[in-house]
């Protein structure tokens, strides 16, 4: 769920390195007052919740009887038919007055002192959709979002494990891992009541300011659909109805409204919309959220060319297409365009698909075969992923100490060291003074700001900071890096300081065996960054204590990409992003070399904004309300592609990341696996201790021009020991070797020699190359050979 409201936040009792403490968020709705940080596990109780609970002893009650009456009475019920013909029997059953409600959706709190949230919703929860009793349907209670169980506006937070950051967890280029994170706030949402989770996002990264980059994978379709794809699989192991959003190129928050993002459909699908192709051939999403956006014009969530066209019968998607909040400007252009479900009607100007959709449809403007459609689709959803099968329930046990570990493990492998002169890291024993500098480090790591906030089961440990409204409150996770850092140096001087003030954070880190600076930068939903530079006068701090003290290491908790002017003068950076509810943790083991850092970026961090192509951000966010056109004119070379095509030298590459130990490769060599390209070679841990490495595929073409000199074709992650080798081989989609036409809806490789790299990250000039030729070869819309 993505709520839409506004706040002007004046100077706050407590200091924040994130921006100027006047934020300016004028947009067209407003929230409740935000919510307080409380200790966590503490019932959502009172009479809110009373009729949410009894909802759902009710459902619980009825699912039983239904498995005693199915399949005679209810064949829909019987598990062993599919789910397209339990859909259908369901549908058949149905009164016209049922299907229609289950095509409006309700915002689980109150809204903006207008409306009362609706009384069988779970409190402060993104939404609820009725069942139908009577047919052992079970309503549908929705959580944000992609990092765990958040809550809405409202006075008391459910406390719930955080994980780190979509883009921490897409830098551990690890799909096992995002499975496992996945399942695991699949299993919290399970837990605490719900049934569908607003998750995950993949819209690729086009804009480094994006106030929602956090919460998303980056800048490569392969990458970031393969590691979204792992999260939903893992929400969904949980008989939960995952959400791949925002569909599509929703590629900023300022504006988000308003703007009409401008492509071309060829350049489109090969790059945002074949990261969404990807996740759903993948993950096979129960439901898509369309954007807020327009695109070409239309709103994307009445866009027939999206949902229609190339959702829906190029990709054959057979779930629903929910709104997100405050995105349906109509009712008959909306329901034939192929929106299925209005979202939060609250957050919209009137409830379109409620009153005025029956009437459509009594009138014939949307046929009644277009409704029948629309709920066949949700009922599908719901038997397909298990919904039915498995009512859900509030109260249930959660192993906070477990699944935190979870979200560390995450942490720690998605960590990026982007900068190791001397070997400063890891932090040698013996050390008598090490000084902590900065952000909150003594009691907490930083969140990201929005729907997606999940709050901390132990309460927010630096209250009171500005935003305290939409899209704050801002919140720490009280995982305090500096208490982790004292326990890993039992005999030495750990002295933390607060570096406000940089000439006395400089003199406190004179003499220091080691300095660690922590910087950060606080962004949300609805709140792109200013610009790219730390705000603050974080910058001046940090050169101030690196010129005291050389042996000076970074800590970055950042959203995305940062500027680093003094990245000369400091011996050691690691970007460690929003770090989640055990990130204090992963940042002092990764220090202290009791993980070896194996994190590698997943979008380019440039030099200058001069070198994006937007260098300044498009809109006002002071006036949210004028429209403007995006022209994303860079097409399909997105991210590196770009830096490639414009020969831009990064701050750091795209793939870039460096460990305790180093790696080689070798005997990279080609091959044909039932008619794709597959690709073998040998990766060496040439150092002295274990390691995790990311050996990344690139294809260039020769003789032809892309989008881009190359692309990213195949990753892969590897653990070895000291000296260990192993055999990787890996088959590339014959979609990144192809243009994509869009008249005749084909893929199409060209004939001819390409360059195929072995690379440590996109800008590695000493990759291992090999050329392969290739045949002409036509493929359909999903990437299946023309017969």
């Amino acid at each position: 769920m993505e709520q839409v409201a506004s706040a002007r936040s004046a100077a706050g009792p407590r200091h924040l390195h994130a921006r100027p403490v006047a934020i300016a968020l004028a947009l067209a709705f407003g929230i409740a007052a935000a919510v307080p940080a409380s200790a966590a596990g503490q019932a959502l109780a009172g009479q809110a919740g009373q009729a949410a609970l009894a909802e759902q002893a009710e459902q619980a009650k009825q699912a039983e009887r239904a498995k005693q009456a199915a399949p005679a009475a209810r064949p829909w019920l019987d598990a062993a038919l599919p789910a397209d013909r339990r859909a259908a029997l369901a549908l058949a059953a149905m009164t016209q007055e049922e299907k229609l409600s289950w095509v409006l959706g309700h915002f689980g709190s109150d809204f903006a002192n207008k409306t009362k949230r609706h009384p069988a919703a779970l409190p402060y929860s993104a939404g609820y959709i009725a069942g139908v009793p009577r047919l052992g349907l079970p309503a549908l209670f929705e959580t944000d979002a992609g990092l765990g169980v958040a809550t809405q506006a409202g006075p008391t937070p459910r406390g719930r494990t955080s994980l780190p950051s979509g883009l921490a967890t897409t830098a551990t280029w690890n799909p096992a891992l995002a499975y496992q994170g996945g399942a695991m706030i699949g299993s919290e949402a399970r837990a605490s009541g719900f049934n569908v989770m607003l998750a995950g996002g993949v819209n690729l990264q086009r804009e480094p300011r994006n106030g929602r980059n956090f919460e998303y994978a980056g800048e490569d379709p392969l990458l970031a659909g393969s590691m979204v794809a792992a999260q939903i699989k893992g929400i969904q192991s949980n008989h939960l109805i995952a959400t791949m959003k925002h569909f599509a190129v929703n590629a900023q928050e300022t504006g988000r409204f308003v703007l009409d993002a401008r492509i071309d459909d060829t350049s489109n699908r090969m790059s945002d919309l074949l990261a969404f192709q990807f996740v759903l051939e993948q993950a096979n999403p129960g439901s898509v959220m369309c954007s807020y956006n327009r695109l070409n014009g239309v709103y994307a969530c009445e866009n027939d060319y999206l949902l229609n066209g190339v959702l829906k019968k190029d990709w054959g998607f057979k779930g629903y297409v929910m709104s997100d909040w405050g995105a349906v400007h109509s009712t008959v252009e909306a329901a034939k365009a192929g929106l299925d479900q209005q979202s939060g009607w609250e957050f919209d100007k009137s409830q379109y698909f409620g009153g005025a959709l029956e009437e459509a449809v009594a009138n014939g403007h949307v046929p009644q075969a277009r409704l029948d459609d629309m709920v066949y689709r949700i009922l599908w959803a719901m038997f397909d992923k298990g919904v039915v099968e498995n009512p859900v329930a509030e109260g249930g046990a959660i192993d906070f100490a477990a699944n935190r570990l979870v979200s560390q493990a995450d942490a720690e492998e998605g960590m990026v060291l982007l900068k190791n002169a001397n070997s400063t890291l890891p932090l040698k024993s013996g050390a008598r003074k090490i000084v902590v500098i900065g952000a909150h480090a003594d009691v907490g790591v930083l969140a990201g700001g929005g729907s997606s906030l999940v709050y901390p089961v132990e309460g927010n440990p630096v209250p009171g900071i500005e935003p305290l409204t939409w899209p704050g409150p801002v919140v720490y996770h009280p995982s305090s890096p500096l208490k982790a850092i004292q326990a890993r140096a039992p005999g030495a001087q750990v002295i933390y300081h607060d570096g406000l003030d940089p000439v006395a954070a400089a003199k406190a880190a004179e003499g220091a065996d080691a300095v660690i600076v922590f910087a950060q930068q606080w962004v949300g939903e609805a709140l792109d960054a200013v610009s790219l530079a730390l705000p603050d006068n974080q910058d001046a701090l940090v050169a101030a204590v690196a010129k005291a003290n050389p042996k000076t290491v970074v800590v970055l908790e950042t959203s995305g990409p940062v500027l680093m002017p003094w990245l000369d003068q400091s011996a050691a950076v690691l970007q460690a992003w929003y770090a989640g509810s055990g990130g204090g943790e992963a940042i002092a083991r990764i220090l202290f070399g009791e993980v070896n850092p194996s994190g590698h970026l997943p979008a380019t961090f440039p030099a200058s904004a001069s070198q994006l192509p937007r260098p300044v951000l498009d809109g006002d966010p002071k006036n949210e309300k004028v429209r403007f056109a995006v022209d994303y004119h860079e097409g399909a070379a997105v991210g590196y592609k770009w830096f490639d095509l414009k020969g831009h030298k990064p701050l750091f590459p795209f793939g870039h990341g460096l460990s305790y130990t180093t790696f080689a490769y070798s005997d990279l060599k080609s091959g044909q696996q039932d008619g794709k390209l597959q690709l073998r070679f040998k990766v060496t841990n040439t150092g002295a201790v274990a390691g995790k490495d990311v050996p990344q595929v690139y294809v260039a073409p020769l003789g032809m021009k892309w989008e881009a000199p190359k692309r990213l074709a195949a990753f892969e992650k590897v653990d070895l020991a000291p000296g260990a080798s192993r055999e990787v081989t890996v088959t590339i989609d014959p979609r990144l070797l192809a243009l994509y036409d869009s008249r005749s809806k084909t893929w199409r490789i060209a004939a001819g020699s390409y360059k195929v790299l072995l690379a440590h990250d996109a800008a590695d000039a000493g990759a291992r190359t090999i050329t392969v030729k290739l045949p002409k070869q036509v493929l359909n819309v999903n990437g299946k050979p023309l017969k």
